[in-house]
């Protein structure tokens, strides 16, 4: 069975100090990953991972997710290869289809239905593995050349078909993930569902039942590179309790238009219980679904990291 990763995402990097702890308490707790998200309204993502990766020994960086609508490839290429570098090789890209309206609203791009959205992703991804594994642009070559200076690519030849970063892709519909099955190095299955009818960006949590169907799903597009690419979850919530139940039941008000209490206890998307439950769950996740790469908000990175240390504790050869 793979090893666990576990990661947090940072929206509200606060002040430049405030950022700086968070990043060394998160490494200090045992995190592999920090993430940055692609929002309007919130840091920008390349530059709070240049400060994350220098204010820490080993903690790697990533953006989870970036929005392909928001990015020129060429352009976006240059933001990854530079932050590649000025970390020393320790990036992860993420990238997504967007889901956002406003945002695209607010920044004055124009809103496509899901399928274009799904295009976009796909040609930007194609279009980044050209250019990481390109010589580079004629133009700049000879500029190069005349001034003497080496080529400008990413450190790291893993993802993108060896020639980049690695990669990570993830959703719930099928699209999307028949192109993390064929493309990414990190299959992230969403635990967030749009709803029906309503406007984008209105969300509901997933089942259970649901995860296990989109895992079998990207398993059967993966074919054979299903047991070499990570399995990836986003949890909502970390809640430490000794009720599990109750717990669940007093939760009812926030997710239980879509989800029972036992639902609610059973997805993979929540950690609820004592310390000890939460790793059995986490455990058990890897059994029923695969998952061994987390990711949970800023805001639990506190309340996940004895959790962590249960896990690692419970999995480290004797």
């Amino acid at each position: 069975m793979a090893d666990f990763r576990f990661s947090f995402n940072v929206l509200d990097i606060g002040s430049r100090e405030r950022f700086i702890e968070t990043c060394r308490r998160g490494e200090a707790y045992g995190y592999d990953t920090v993430f940055a998200a692609d929002h309007l309204g919130f840091a920008a993502p390349f530059p709070a991972l240049v400060a994350a990766a220098a204010a820490t020994e080993r903690l790697k960086v990533g953006t989870l997710v970036l929005n392909a609508g928001f990015w020129n490839p060429a352009l976006l290429a240059r933001e990854v290869v530079t932050t590649d570098v000025l970390t020393g090789g320790r990036l992860e890209l993420g990238l997504g289809s967007g889901h956002m309206k406003w945002e695209f609203d607010a920044a004055g791009i124009p809103w496509e239905p899901f399928g274009p959205r799904a295009d976009r992703l796909e040609s930007t991804i194609e279009e980044l593995g050209r250019l990481f594994a390109s010589e580079g642009y004629p133009q700049e070559t000879a500029t190069r050349e005349a001034l003497g200076l080496p080529g400008f690519g990413p450190v790291q030849r893993q993802g993108f078909g060896g020639s980049g970063p690695p990669l990570i892709v993830g959703g719930t519909g099928d699209r999307i993930l028949r192109i993390a099955a064929e493309h990414a190095d990190v299959i992230a299955i969403a635990g967030l569902y749009q709803v029906k009818g309503r406007p984008p960006g209105v969300f509901r949590l997933g089942t259970a039942e649901e995860a296990a169907d989109r895992v079998r799903y990207a398993r059967e597009q993966a074919g054979d590179r299903a047991g070499r690419v990570e399995w990836h979850a986003l949890v909502q919530l970390v809640m430490e309790t000794d009720d599990r139940e109750a717990a669940a039941e007093d939760l009812l008000g926030r997710y239980g238009d879509a989800m029972t209490a036992e639902e609610i206890l059973d997805t993979p998307f929540l950690l609820i219980g004592t310390v000890e439950q939460m790793a059995e769950q986490i455990l058990r996740n890897r059994e029923r679904f695969g998952f061994t790469y987390y990711t949970v908000h800023g805001p639990f990175m506190d309340a996940l990291a004895p959790v962590i240390e249960r896990v690692r504790a419970r999995t480290r050869p004797s």
